[in-house]
């Protein structure tokens, strides 16, 4: 079938019968998923590597005999990739380091070497480089092991936590997840804790380890600043020789302490998966027992994230609660559910009990800034983030309580959740996520940086739906923060018309939420921005009506908005083209179709490929939810916009 001979949605009566038929059952669908207490909660799901490291954690914990060693092991068996490796993202290529892990816990497992699944991975690996090419984290973890040189790792002395924060460089100065990461990782680096296994992947080293292939296409400033590091790397290893360490008690005294303290009301340490198993490698280098609190606390933390199914364990790498919810009120309230609607009000309640009241790190780098954000996951009281709170004010927007006692709590928190949210912009303009002008870029070079997260900077995806959020609760456009949002977005609009995502792939994300960004200051789509927008998702849809765009954009811009339809990301397009004011073109129709034809019969979508970012180019997502919220939203905007 020809782009040209596409069954196209019309508005008759029968077709517009069709879409309502189809925003009640997708409706339907979204409110069967709302929890008792009225909370919705999707699985989130990671790549391999999630399953790898557990199983690596609980086999230097004693505990291979566990049944979910080997149902683990077999998850891992049913993701490898015909080739041999394994991806991070479904549809992607191998990724080398968590090849190496799926292998090594493969072999663990007692996989034969020379079993062909085994061989294949394995011949795989070597064409990638082998071990030593692996990222930094990989090769601390098999260092553990013994499979890897301490030596060979990037220095992480734990004198870093003793760095004030006037100094250029300190944890306050990175992103939450690396300060989360590193500040354990450190502990563990200064014991150096090995562990002896009963098998080997000396196999996968080649005999002569190749050089970083990719220097040669570096910037004069991140070759000055890599060597640098590397020199500095190499100096802090030296004196790590040294027998007399003056700071290193107070250093692991105030390390561990700053974990301990960082675990309250907190599901696992920072709420995300690889703190808390760095977390119990770091205090049994310690030497606290298996039975320690700390460590069963972040044990119970990883039980909870497991998910057994068809003989098969799998982990999420944290939980979604707060986004699933805050999304889901929104979206019932914009495709036409009453503001009063119980189901509203119950996901509003529940919304309202998470709000963030404490101050914490983010204040280091926001003096002015109180209590009243809102976090990700159902509890991580340290870290509230900007696209979580925009996203709860558009949801809290979306309610109006009859009993006036809960509406003026609604309207407080939506003062403070909207004073936060204004202390958190950056002087650019934009806002990145949990941290105020974590901007600096040097720090991705230095030398255990390789998982591309070191920083939190302004992106556009957070940046429009923060702007969409001022003035949906009547900010005017010569507001500073409104005006700020606009110049940011204006500045980092690309020259194809489109905006990068950095929490969704790729640029259909980020260009619908600026793009939507825009149209809440300007609903006539008067700026030319929203013409070069639109014409660039009218060139990128696909012959069967559907948008989609693999994650290999993120290594390849030239790849963007290439890939093979999804529900969600045709959701993210239509919304686009609306809110450029295009919802009348034959693009958008048949992307309505797409979506019609593809609905399923319990009222619901299915994603077939990952649509959402958690480090790019390293870490990648795929919200199970995700295809049922952005149609549905979609298909209701459309329907409004046809009938104004």
């Amino acid at each position: 079938m020809t782009v040209h001979d596409f069954p196209v949605f019309h508005e008759s009566t029968d077709d517009n019968a069709r879409l309502s038929a189809a925003i009640d059952a997708a409706t339907r669908k979204l409110s069967s998923l709302q929890h008792a207490d009225g909370h919705w909660c999707g699985e989130l799901q990671g790549d391999t590597i999630l399953e790898s490291e557990y199983l690596l954690l609980l086999y230097y914990l004693g505990r291979a005999d566990d049944d979910r060693f080997q149902k683990a092991a077999a998850y891992l068996r049913q993701q490898q990739l015909p080739e041999g490796g394994w991806a991070i993202y479904a549809g992607g290529p191998t990724d080398l380091s968590s090849s190496v892990k799926a292998y090594f816990v493969l072999k663990i497992a007692g996989d034969s070497p020379n079993a062909p699944h085994m061989a294949r991975a394995r011949q795989c690996i070597l064409a990638m480089g082998g071990i030593d090419a692996c990222n930094s984290f990989t090769k601390i973890y098999l260092s553990i092991f013994k499979q890897y040189e301490w030596s060979k790792c990037p220095a992480v002395p734990p004198e870093l936590i003793l760095l004030p924060d006037w100094f250029v460089f300190n944890i306050y100065k990175m992103s939450y997840w690396s300060r989360c990461i590193i500040v354990p990782l450190s502990i563990i680096w200064a014991f150096k804790p090995t562990c002896d296994v009963h098998v080997s992947i000396q196999e996968l080293r080649l005999p002569s380890p190749s050089g970083e292939r990719a220097a040669k296409r570096r910037s004069g400033k991140e070759r000055f600043w890599r060597t640098f590091f590397n020199v500095l790397d190499v100096v802090l290893k030296a004196i790590e020789a040294i027998p007399v360490k003056p700071f290193r008690h107070r250093a692991l005294k105030k390390a561990t302490q700053w974990v301990v303290d960082h675990l309250d009301k907190s599901d696992g340490l920072g709420a995300i998966f690889p703190p808390i198993i760095n977390t119990v490698f770091a205090f049994r280098a310690l030497g606290r027992p298996a039975d320690d609190p700390v460590i069963q606390s972040q044990l119970r933390a990883l039980e909870g994230l497991e998910i057994e199914e068809n003989g098969t364990l799998r982990l999420q790498p944290c939980f979604s609660a707060v986004w699933d919810t805050a999304l889901a009120v929104h979206i019932l309230n914009a495709t036409g559910t009453p503001s009063d609607d119980p189901r509203v009000l119950a996901g509003a309640r529940w919304l309202l009990d998470k709000e963030v009241r404490t101050v914490s790190d983010w204040k280091r780098n926001n003096p002015d800034g109180e209590g009243g954000g809102w976090f990700f996951q159902y509890a991580n009281e340290f870290y509230p983030d900007t696209d979580d709170t925009s996203e709860v004010l558009l949801a809290l927007d979306a309610a109006r309580f009859p009993n006036s006692e809960e509406e003026r709590n609604r309207q407080s928190a939506v003062a403070r959740g909207m004073a936060w949210q204004m202390t958190m912009q950056n002087k650019d303009g934009g806002w990145g996520a949990f941290d105020k002008e974590c901007n600096n870029e040097v720090f991705t070079y230095i030398p255990f940086a390789d998982h591309n997260a070191m920083i939190d900077p302004s992106c556009p995806d957070i940046t429009g739906r923060t702007l969409e959020a001022l003035i949906g609760l009547g900010f005017e456009e010569q507001h500073p923060s409104v005006r700020g949002a606009i110049r940011y977005l204006h500045d980092s609009q690309d020259f194809s018309g489109t905006w990068y995502g950095r929490w969704g792939c790729n640029y259909i994300y980020g260009t619908f939420l600026a793009l939507r960004g825009l149209a809440a200051v300007d609903p006539e789509c008067h700026d030319t921005r929203f013409e070069r927008a639109a014409r660039w998702f009218i060139e990128k849809q696909n012959a069967d009506g559907g948008w989609g765009e693999m994650p290999h954009s993120y290594d390849d811009p030239m790849l963007k908005g290439i890939g093979p339809s999804t529900p969600s990301q045709t959701g993210w397009a239509l919304l686009a083209l609306i809110a450029a004011g295009k919802a009348d073109c034959e693009a958008a129709r048949r992307g309505v179709e797409y979506l019609l034809k593809s609905q399923r019969e319990d009222g619901g979508w299915r994603d077939d490929f990952w649509t959402a970012t958690g480090f790019p180019k390293v870490f990648y997502l795929r919200y199970w939810l995700y295809a049922t919220y952005f149609p549905l939203w979609a298909l209701g905007e459309y329907r409004d916009a046809i009938a104004s």
